[in-house]
């Protein structure tokens, strides 16, 4: 008996032309690598710091705990958004919208936002990558331990934009012609 662990394609595609699986694994991925940056966040609600050195003036909670907790939930919402681009619901927007729940989703109002979405998450990719490389300014933290930790739960967000940018290549190419 074997263990699949992998996301396998569904036998019958939900979508009008088959979705590649590299996409459609892409996109069920995107909000497990966005996780762990968003459960690094929430500590900053309460004022835990993790480990950084960092002088700035702290806010009340009644602002940082919305602001935290809020900008976690809107990350995995966004990456979640994701997955209607390899999906039906990408493509036809479901009955259950009012007004316009079962009418056919113009491509490029699915491609532009993608595009822009991923061309700006690009742009945070490269400042991270600038910062690990130390030509930006970069956290100071009370010890390795505290950095090693910021830098795994971190890493995967420079991941974010590129991964739009190709499943809204595979969504174009897949619906040049609907």
């Amino acid at each position: 008996m074997t263990i699949n662990l992998l996301h396998k394609a569904p036998a019958a595609s939900d979508t009008e032309q088959p979705v590649p699986r590299w996409a459609l694994r892409a996109a069920y991925a995107l909000p497990w690598l966005l996780l762990p940056s968003c459960l690094w966040r929430l500590p900053f609600a309460f004022h835990f710091e993790m480990g950084q050195l960092d002088d700035a003036p702290v806010s009340p909670l009644w602002i940082t705990i919305p602001y935290v907790f809020g900008l976690s939930v809107l990350t995995e919402l966004a990456a979640l958004l994701s997955i209607g681009l390899v999906r039906r619901w990408g493509e036809v927007v479901p009955g259950w919208i009012p007004v316009i729940g079962g009418r056919r989703v113009p491509p490029m109002a699915a491609v532009v936002p993608a595009v822009t979405g991923g061309l700006v998450l690009s742009v945070v990719s490269v400042w991270m990558v600038l910062t690990w490389l130390g030509l930006s300014e970069r956290m100071a933290y009370e010890n390795g331990w505290w950095q090693a930790l910021a830098m795994v739960c971190i890493t995967p967000l420079a991941l974010w934009g590129p991964t739009v940018l190709a499943l809204a290549y595979a969504y174009h190419r897949r619906r040049r012609h609907a």
